[in-house]
């Protein structure tokens, strides 16, 4: 499918005067795709090229960098990106409160399929924390992972409620001492060779029998970071995306049990087998990629992928 080029504005000040962040919008500008903008994202053409910019300058020192330039590089790359691009959609630009309130209230009827009163609930990645504090009324204790300190530094903290800052693949918690444990565009934002790490650490978190529910955007469907706007693989922090198939096998690797899909339609909890989803997921592979991402971001279909409950 041919994308609709948006025509480059001429430079309004000299190339020698420019920072390198200014250049490097001016040379995205004939790039963008705006056919894959969301209603929700209203930013100017300009905004969009300064963050995926910026997020690709970032992404770009966590991929090369080694392990332990890693830990320091996940708490403070995310800090940067958001004290530099202040207007990120549903990182430092709030939903609409109304939105808000429906989508959270829907995982939480969703995760009391799992938890109940006496119950320990980890959420890994919590963004602005809005999940975790609504869980904190249904469950026991509630203990919230972020590598960041920005966009969590003036919640307000029931007293069953943690927050731990991590170094992108810890969990420190006491072994065995969660019940249900939980993440929502997390897994994508790691580094491959972490991302086994931080789930065999989940793993030891975990109480025998207890689950891990992870919701990640589908590789077949992407790119879905900023750089969906430009490239057709992940440029940005989405350092990896995932089909259903390799987010089971990874799981499975790192000691669960078992691994299935599942289907959450109008409080209805459906898990699934796995074989059919990775049919599904093998023919869509073998499509065209724009006709990949259009059949696969439409539901029902999105809503079967890149969704994993591990026991």
């Amino acid at each position: 499918m041919a994308h609709p080029i948006i025509s480059a504005e001429p430079l309004t000040q000299p190339m020698e005067s420019m920072t390198n962040t200014e250049v490097g919008i001016d040379a995205e500008r004939s790039r963008i795709r705006l056919q894959r903008r969301p209603r929700s994202d209203q930013r100017t053409i300009d905004e969009i090229c300064h963050h995926y910019v910026v997020e690709k300058e970032l992404a770009e020192k966590l991929r090369n960098a080694d392990k332990e330039e890693r830990k320091r590089l996940y708490s403070s790359s995310y800090d940067e990106i958001c004290q530099r691009v202040p207007n990120i959609p549903g990182w430092n630009v709030p939903i609409p409160a109304e939105a808000l309130k429906r989508e959270i209230a829907n995982k939480v009827a969703f995760l009391r399929r799992f938890a109940d009163s006496s119950s320990t609930f980890l959420e890994i990645g919590p963004g602005d924390c809005s999940l975790s504090l609504a869980m904190a009324g249904h469950v026991d204790r509630v203990v919230a992972v972020d590598v960041s300190t920005e966009i969590t530094q003036h919640i307000e903290m029931p007293p069953n409620f943690q927050l731990i800052i991590s170094d992108g693949t810890s969990i420190d918690v006491p072994s065995q001492s969660v019940d249900v444990a939980y993440s929502n565009q997390l897994m994508e934002h790691l580094h491959p060779d972490d991302a086994m790490e931080q789930l065999r650490n989940v793993y030891q978190a975990l109480k025998p029998g207890g689950v891990y529910i992870c919701v990640t955007p589908s590789r077949l469907s992407g790119p879905h970071d900023v750089s969906k706007y430009f490239d057709d693989k992940p440029t940005g922090f989405h350092l990896k995306e995932y089909s259903s198939t390799e987010l089971a096998r990874t799981f499975r690797e790192a000691g669960f049990v078992r691994a299935r899909p599942y289907l959450w339609l109008k409080e209805r909890l459906l898990i699934l087998p796995m074989l059919p989803i990775s049919i599904l997921e093998g023919l869509m592979a073998c499509l065209p990629s724009s006709l990949r991402r259009s059949i696969c971001n439409r539901a029902p279909i999105n809503r079967l992928l890149g969704r994993v409950v591990a026991v």
